[in-house]
């Protein structure tokens, strides 16, 4: 399969995965939710783990086989999950307050924080594409700050908006830290997943246990079965963008822009879903916002 269609692929599940998890925490706690979503990714990857540890000679696809890592290693992708854990927990309340139609272009904007953090810590230096990238993303943001507010929502003083951009900014720093990670430290892909995983389910568990005490507000959660799809639709769409970076003839420059449609699907989804106002416009935002990322990965 060629690396345009996984990608492709790869961005039609993150969008049905945004479209879970805010059927899982609408009306709903989201402590639990993230976490039981967090334990059915890990389920996937324990029996591997396991296959991979006692008889890796015998493991079937040497794509899914967990490599061996040493203690430092470890803790580097323990931290991983720590960083991608606040990230996630900011995010779920955020989607759980907000319509998908305005937290979905928020997270869309993570390449231009990535970029900009990659400036001033890594010293990057962008080309003009970048920087007119930058200024039509900052341009659509605002435009849906405008949008926003003919829903009550006024960016710069609701909470819920502001957890959403907090998440989006964390989630830029992990980008830029498997980037370390992946290329830097030349770790396998599988092994930082899985590893990744089941870290996860250990950083949430104080997380969740403190819900049940009644820290997070409102105690009442109900079993649904999207819930423990939102970790299997994730594991999925990462594997599938994997498997594109790993072809030899890809492009990061086009992979990259194309996981963000995701937010189309997102968008399309939760108007058609749950009915969300002033869908013209807002698919307006989404097409200068996804034209100025296209110009971030832009190498001409």
């Amino acid at each position: 399969m060629s690396w345009v269609l996984l990608s492709i692929l790869s961005a039609l599940f993150l969008g049905v995965y945004d479209l879970a998890k805010k059927a899982g925490v609408r009306e709903n706690a989201a402590p639990p939710v993230l976490f039981f979503g967090v334990l059915a990714g890990a389920a996937v990857w324990a029996p591997l783990l396991f296959w991979s540890t006692v008889s890796p000679e015998s493991f079937p696809s040497v794509r899914f086989l967990v490599k061996p890592m040493t203690s430092a290693e470890h803790g580097l992708l323990f931290f991983k999950s720590a960083l991608v854990s606040c990230s996630w927990i900011l995010n779920y309340f955020a989607v759980k307050h907000l319509p998908l139609s305005i937290s979905s272009p928020i997270r869309a904007t993570s390449p231009l924080w990535t970029i900009l953090i990659a400036v001033a810590l890594l010293r990057e230096r962008p080309g003009l594409w970048q920087w007119a990238g930058v200024v039509i993303i900052l341009g659509a943001f605002y435009a849906f700050s405008f949008v926003g507010r003919m829903e009550g929502i006024h960016f710069h003083k609701n909470r819920w908006v502001a957890l959403m951009i907090g998440a989006t900014l964390i989630g830029s720093l992990s980008a830029l830290y498997d980037k370390y990670l992946l290329q830097s430290r030349a770790m396998d892909p599988a092994t930082v997943q899985c590893w990744f995983s089941i870290y996860l389910v250990a950083v949430q568990t104080p997380f969740v246990l403190a819900w049940r005490r009644g820290r997070f507000g409102a105690r009442e959660f109900e079993w649904r079965w999207c819930i423990p799809l939102i970790g299997l639709l994730l594991l999925i769409a990462d594997f599938l963008y994997f498997v594109a970076i790993g072809q030899p003839d890809a492009l990061i420059s086009v992979i990259s822009p194309l996981r963000r449609c995701a937010v189309v699907v997102t968008f399309l989804g939760g108007v058609a879903a749950y009915r969300e106002k002033n869908a013209r416009p807002k698919l307006a935002c989404i097409g200068v916002l996804l034209a100025g990322v296209f110009l971030l990965n832009w190498k001409g």
